[in-house]
């Protein structure tokens, strides 16, 4: 008997700490910078920057880092006259919480949303950065005539998820719910404590995650993603954007070991008129510890 107790409580332990987190309160909201839109899936949070009457700019933040990630990159976009976009996908920053796989479609309609409710209809340009960068993707594949250009920095979508670990996390109902939520927010923290010294275009950026790991629904909303929109490649979307002759920028990160530089190699493949560009010295975080050389890449693409 005690022993069934005992191994019921070690169950419950990582749900247990998931519903000890604060959730989203109405202060923080309050305290944000930006707006908010009330959309068909929920709440979402965003802001723009630069001149008013620029060309559009949408920034797509990636699976951990909210749209925080941006602020340095932004800064340079506005410079260069863009009018910048920016917002949170949901369960992360100041966006709700809310049910439902977070896959393509997700994706794409919280953002269609976000464009009908600001009232964007021109030619866009799309970053995407990360996961940002298959959500992005899915945006351009699926609305090609709305794409001026498409962006992508250390993109997500060009390989599948192998380990025996996160395929049981993936597929496996509870179990891989268990799994994630034991295992993740403590690798995460250790990434973060190995990036403390990191420059940064985006000042207390270390500090910002950290706090939203303290947040409920954070890391349910980043599984959500993981058996969603980046559990597949998204070599179908890139050779649909190949037909339909979207100019693609490409910047890929020498030393990140999240999304490897063999990612390169295969949207060479999918799509060959891709202009990619490495940054030597840049590990994931390249849109804030190398912002000046994206803004450069972007800037010659554009010229």
């Amino acid at each position: 008997m005690w022993a069934l107790i005992i191994f019921l409580g070690i169950l419950a332990i990582p749900f247990t700490v998931e519903w000890t987190r604060s959730p989203l309160s109405k202060t923080q909201r309050q305290e944000a910078p930006g707006k908010f839109a009330l959309l068909s899936q929920g709440t979402t949070h965003y802001y723009w920057l630069g001149p008013e009457r620029g060309p559009v700019a949408v920034c797509i933040h990636g699976l951990s880092t909210s749209s925080y990630v941006w602020r340095g990159v932004a800064k340079g976009l506005a410079l260069m006259g863009f009018r910048v976009l920016i917002y949170d996908h949901f369960g992360r920053g100041f966006s709700d919480t809310v049910r439902g796989l977070q896959d393509g479609p997700f994706f794409v309609r919280q953002l269609t949303d976000l464009l009908e409710h600001e009232k964007v209809d021109e030619p866009l340009t799309v970053l995407g950065y990360s996961m940002g960068g298959a959500v992005a993707t899915h945006f351009a594949a699926t609305y090609p005539s709305r794409i001026k250009q498409l962006i992508l920095l250390a993109p997500a979508g060009m390989q599948n998820i192998n380990s025996l670990k996160m395929r049981v996390v993936l597929n496996v109902p509870f179990i891989g719910d268990w799994l994630f939520l034991l295992g993740y927010p403590r690798i995460l923290r250790k990434g973060l404590d190995a990036e403390v010294d990191l420059p940064s275009s985006v000042e207390g950026i270390n500090d910002l995650q950290r706090a939203e790991t303290d947040r409920r629904g954070y890391f349910p909303a980043m599984l959500s993603s993981l058996r969603g929109v980046l559990r597949r490649v998204a070599k179908d979307q890139h050779k649909a954007i190949a037909k339909a002759g979207i100019p693609v920028l490409c910047v890929w990160a020498k030393e990140d070991d999240v999304i490897v530089l063999a990612g390169k190699d295969k949207l060479a493949k999918w799509n060959p008129k891709a202009k990619q560009v490495v940054v030597p010295g840049a590990g994931h975080g390249i849109t804030y510890t190398h912002t000046g050389q994206v803004i450069e890449a972007i800037r010659a693409s554009l010229s």
